[in-house]
């Protein structure tokens, strides 16, 4: 585990704790469904759980950013998509996709399911945006990586310079770290590339990390790639080239930066290894 600059344990974090029961599908005319042997494989790591039922359909279309339509026996679902980006070879219709239930929908939803993953090759890919920030709480929390493991207080969700950086880390020693978690899914010549669509409030993140810097912060970016097949990671200057020109900017300031790749089972993401930052 060493290869992977964890100081104590790859952590697997779950997507939620709700469930689906056999029962449930087989009353909504759904018969695939994963399985029970596979939550097994994360009891007792750190204490997080897995959740349960969530069903393979095909992915039909995209009416727009946020809403999908799957295709599961004779039905056709929207579901609510976790994830603004494009999702560049991700989405095609015909794929195979997964799906969970929510079991109690607030009455905003206007839908019932989230479409949290795709197989693609030998893997499943996440789909959701949410989970690489919780995915990095819990390796702070556990102190699981070594360049953050001196850090005994973490505050999320912090507002610095007009931007909401993800974490504040406070060491014993009065250390001070703003860190970003940046979820990224594009992949092409096994580089992984964020952003996968224009983003001026990423761009604001990397200025506010800059600005920090200055003021003598600890300032980092991660980025978790929710996929195996990547080697090295790279901003995505034909996509968005003010935002590599902040990236660059930003390292060349003293920002850090660390790429990881995580494999994600339809439950949970686990993470593999740290891959080169290539400018």
């Amino acid at each position: 585990m060493g290869r992977i600059g964890l100081s104590r344990a790859i952590v697997a974090t779950s997507l939620h704790d709700g469930h689906l029961r056999v029962k449930e599908l087989k009353e909504h005319g759904f018969s695939r469904t994963l399985g029970s042997k596979v939550i097994s494989r994360h009891r007792g790591k750190l204490g997080l759980k897995a959740s349960k039922g969530l069903i393979e359909g095909t992915f039909i279309e995209r009416p727009n950013r946020f809403l999908a339509l799957v295709e599961i026996g004779s039905d056709r679902l929207p579901c609510f998509l976790p994830n603004p980006g494009r999702m560049e070879g991700l989405l095609i219709p015909g794929k195979p996709v997964l799906l969970r239930r929510i079991l109690k929908a607030s009455n905003v939803r206007k839908t019932n399911y989230d479409l949290v993953g795709v197989r693609l090759d030998n893997q499943i890919v996440s789909l959701d945006s949410r989970l690489p920030n919780k995915f990095v709480w819990e390796l702070l929390k556990a102190r699981a990586l070594e360049a953050f493991s001196k850090f005994t207080d973490i505050e999320p969700e912090y507002s610095y310079g007009g931007s909401r950086l993800d974490f504040l880390l406070k060491g014993r020693d009065g250390e001070l770290c703003l860190l970003e978690v940046k979820s990224c899914t594009l992949v092409k010549n096994r580089r992984g590339l964020f952003p996968d669509a224009p983003t001026e409030r990423g761009r604001r993140h990397l200025e506010s990390l800059i600005a920090a810097r200055k003021e003598g912060y600890r300032a980092s970016v991660i980025f978790i790639i929710q996929r195996v097949d990547v080697e090295a990671f790279s901003p995505n200057d034909e996509v968005d080239p003010k935002f590599g020109k902040s990236l660059r900017k930003a390292i060349s300031e003293g920002v850090e930066a660390y790429a990881y790749t995580a494999s994600f089972d339809g439950f949970s993401l686990s993470l593999v290894q740290r891959i080169p930052i290539k400018l």
